[in-house]
Order: structure tokens, then C-alpha cells, then sequence
């Protein structure tokens, strides 16, 4: 494929560096020459500076004869244009952008769910866009899932299917600690697949033959309604919040505090795992030194106590007591400082704590220095990104372990090398594995076995390593 990507910011290179891996042809602008002089030494591809936003320059890049465009400068309205201006001349281009402006997107899908019909073969995408990337959205419910696990694990949950994927951390003492992973079926008789085993930051996907210690932390394939199963075999229960803390009013401070009041009128998550006495009042807390936002959240959110406050003053902390709240959410767009507070939280004294970063990278600093669950913000737009690069029958793409590992949901395609074969004759230990299937007109996906035997049609989710999965995607047509 040929993509031109406009950005060369974090998110710019990372995707330009994934596309190349997997050796497609990729054009790079950016106006900032600084930048391009970066981007040139690390990337393996065409650099361009100038201004996406210029056809004259697009045509250069070569747009005429390239498969997408990723509009990913930081202006969300160079980013619209840009893709607008293409959709008039080239409209045969897939064209994504990506937009922060809330009102944006929030606006632009409401349009797409409510011209539905005329967005679909009878007319041209709005603002000729065939897909928006929201990061924030993406963000905030992550961090939801977090909450709804006790803060013991990331879950990512998979397009159409029951099973999700949870992280979790194996404690010294734990029923898991001092097994093999074939062992594990003789500890539960819950329905699951370890898919990876990070040991010391290097991940890995197991054989039955793997050993589990303390400290290991498992990638584990199960339905949804078992994470707290498996979070007890691991050694970390799930436990009540009665105090929560958000730190952040922002946008994505917003939507999580809009979700938590969902499930509250759901009398949903709140019931199964917060003991509230009273609905919020000071059980849930907004922190946010900017007065506006401050205020702002007070008017929208009346069912939390907010403070404009800085919440790296000790003062404040000991007087609100925040050491001795349950659970702290830091969703700033300040990572850094995310970080910082989440750590000197946990050593005050604060249970368990969820962090909002901007790559995964960062999101392991994060742990390494005792943050519960970190969200790394730019890697999941990346992800996005791909899944809709990769073609239609890419339904998803999810990033994990320090960007090692990736996993890949698709329809299975006619031609598929692997097509007709069972999982046992295609296995390939450490380089792939096959965690769930959806056969051809079956109701549900489930956890496939060596004998599974893969058809065009299927629906599948595979987990690989990064480097070199191009030959696994070739094998998976």
C-alpha cells in the first residue's frame, strides 16, 4: 500500500514506522523543518517539508496513486480540509483524520448516525472523511473498563465478541504462582487461553510447557464475567471503592465522569463494586487547578464534590484526606505529571490507582513505579488507524506489551494460505497464536483447540509479535 501521512509528530511516526515494517510505501509531511530533520534520520521512507494542506504538495507526494491519507497535524481544521480537498479530487483515496475537538466529533457522528443512508453509496462522506480518530474518546473508555475491574488489569474488549483480553499481574503466594501454563485448566474450570507472558518487560507468547511465576504478568483470553475469577487465582481480588478521585476535568476527565453517572442511573457498575451510602457526595471527587474547568465540572457533575486545587500540594492532600481514598483516576493531558502523582499517591497510601500516559513506553515507567493500570493514550489511536489501513476485512488492531506483541481481528478471506487447515498443521510456537474464532454463520466466538479448522468466512483474532509479523499476515491472506 501507499499511505501519506500529514504529522510528524509522535503519532505520525509511530504509524509511519509500523507501516514501514510491514513494507508498505510511505510518505511523510510535515512543515516543521526541525522535525523533518528528525524524522529523516529515523524513518525508512519519503520526507517531505511543507504544508499538508497544499494539493500541490500532495500531488508530489504522490496522492493520486496512494491507497489512504492520515491527516495527523494538530490543527483539527488543516486536518478536515486536508481531507475534504482530496475527497474532491481524488474521492477513490481512504481518508482518515484525526480530530480532538469534542464538539467536532461528537457533532460530525451525530450527523453520520442520523444520515445514515445517504452516507452510504448515495453520496460522499461528510467533510469527506471516511473515518475520525478521537483520541480522548478512545482514552476515557479504557480507563471505564479499568474502573469496572477493580483497577487490577487492563481489559481490551474485542469487536462482536464475549471474551475480552485482561492483564494481570501474578502475586507471590497466588494459586498461579509456581505453574505451568497447561496447569492452569487443572486450577478452574473457566474457559480461557494465556496468550502472552511478560517476564521482566519481555513478552512472549507461551507453550503449554511455560512456567508462571510471581511477578509474571499474564495476558489471559476469557469471558468477561471470569476477569474477577482470574484476578483471585492471581492474588488480586477485586475490592470496593467508597472513595474515588479524579484528577482532571478535561475532556477526557469529562467522559469518564459522564460514564460513572451512566452506570450509577444503571445501577450497574456502582452496585457490583462500590459500597455507596449516599449517591456520590463526597464518595467521588473532581481535582483540577484551573478555575474554569473547575467550575465547569461543578455545573455538569453535582453529584461530585469539585476542587480547584492543585493536587501535587501537600497541604491539600492531607486536608482532603486523598491519601486514604481508594482509587485515584489521573487523566490530565499532562502525562508527565500523571505519572508523578499516581507514584507519590501510591506511596502515601492510596489503594489503587489508574494513569493516563502517552505511549506505552511511558505506561511501563508508570508501573515500574507502582501505577495499578496505565492507559497509554497515542498508541491506541495508532491502533485505530491501522485497523482501518488494513482493509475491510480488518476489523481490529490492538497493540499490548511495550508494543511487541499486536492482535489482529479479521474475516478470513478466500485464498488464505491457511484457509482449510487445522490450527495444529499451520502452528508456528512463539511467532502466532489463534486465540478466538467465530465460524462462518456460528452464533458466538469461542476459544479455539488444535483441531479447530480455519474456512473463509471465519472471524478470527490472532495475537503476533510485531517484528516480522508481515509474513504471518501474508500466511493469513
Amino acid at each position: 500500500m501507499k499511505i501519506v501521512i500529514i504529522g510528524a509528530g509522535f503519532t505520525g511516526t509511530q504509524l509511519a514506522r509500523r507501516l514501514i515494517s510491514e513494507k508498505n510505501d510511505v510518505v511523510l509531511i510535515e512543515h516543521d523543518s526541525e522535525i523533518v530533520r528528525h524524522a529523516s534520520n529515523r524513518l525508512d521512507c519519503m520526507v517531505i517539508q511543507s504544508d499538508g494542506n497544499s494539493l500541490t504538495t500532495l500531488e508530489d507526494a504522490g496522492i493520486a496513486k496512494a491507497d489512504a491519507l492520515v491527516a495527523l497535524t494538530d490543527s483539527d481544521e488543516v486536518n478536515m480540509i486536508t481531507c475534504s480537498l482530496v475527497d474532491a479530487v481524488y474521492p477513490r483515496v481512504l481518508k482518515i483524520a484525526r480530530v480532538r475537538n469534542y464538539e467536532y466529533y461528537a457533532n460530525t457522528k451525530a450527523a453520520l448516525d442520523k444520515y445514515a443512508a445517504a452516507f452510504q453509496g448515495r453520496g460522499r462522506p461528510l467533510y469527506g472523511i471516511d473515518a475520525m480518530v478521537h483520541p480522548d474518546v478512545e482514552a476515557a473508555q479504557a480507563i471505564i473498563r479499568a474502573v469496572e475491574y477493580g483497577a487490577s488489569a487492563n481489559v481490551l474488549a474485542f469487536g462482536g465478541s464475549d471474551y475480552v483480553l485482561t492483564r494481570v499481574t501474578v502475586e507471590t503466594g497466588s494459586r498461579l504462582d509456581g505453574i505451568k501454563v497447561l496447569e492452569v485448566r487443572q486450577i478452574t474450570d473457566r474457559e480461557c487461553l494465556i496468550a502472552y507472558i511478560e517476564v521482566n518487560d519481555d513478552a512472549k507468547l507461551p507453550s503449554g510447557a511455560t512456567g508462571i511465576h510471581a511477578g509474571d504478568v499474564l495476558g489471559i483470553v476469557t469471558l468477561e464475567k471470569h476477569i474477577p475469577h482470574f484476578l483471585e487465582l492471581a492474588g488480586s481480588p477485586v475490592r470496593a471503592f467508597n472513595k474515588i478521585a479524579l484528577v482532571g476535568a478535561g475532556r477526557i476527565g469529562a467522559i469518564i465522569a459522564e460514564n460513572l453517572a451512566q452506570q450509577q442511573q444503571k445501577k450497574n457498575l456502582f452496585s457490583r463494586y462500590f459500597k455507596i451510602r449516599k449517591a456520590f457526595g463526597k464518595e467521588f471527587v473532581i481535582i483540577d487547578k484551573d478555575d474554569d474547568r473547575a467550575k465547569a465540572a461543578a455545573e455538569k457533575f453535582p453529584f461530585a464534590h469539585v476542587f480547584r486545587a492543585d493536587v501535587t500540594d501537600d497541604g491539600f492532600l492531607v486536608e482532603e484526606g486523598i491519601a486514604a481514598f481508594d482509587l485515584v483516576i489521573c487523566a490530565t493531558h499532562n502525562h508527565e505529571l500523571n505519572i508523578v502523582v499516581s507514584g507519590y499517591l501510591k506511596s502515601l497510601g492510596v489503594q489503587k490507582t489508574i494513569t493516563l500516559v502517552g505511549s506505552e513506553e511511558f505506561a511501563q515507567i508508570a508501573r515500574n513505579i507502582g501505577t495499578d493500570v496505565a492507559i497509554p493514550l497515542k498508541d491506541a489511536v495508532v491502533d485505530t488507524i491501522l485497523g482501518r489501513l488494513r482493509g475491510k476485512s480488518v476489523t481490529g488492531i490492538h497493540t499490548i506489551s511495550n508494543g511487541d506483541l499486536e492482535i489482529i481481528e479479521y474475516e478470513l478471506l478466500p485464498g488464505a494460505k491457511v484457509a482449510g487447515k487445522a490450527l495444529k498443521e499451520i502452528a508456528v510456537p512463539g511467532v502466532f497464536l489463534v486465540i478466538e474464532v467465530k465460524k462462518k454463520n456460528a452464533p458466538a466466538y469461542v476459544i479455539p483447540d488444535g483441531n479447530t479448522v480455519l474456512e473463509p468466512g471465519d472471524e478470527v483474532a490472532i495475537i503476533a509479535q510485531v517484528e516480522g509479523n508481515e509474513k504471518v499476515l501474508e500466511r493469513f491472506g
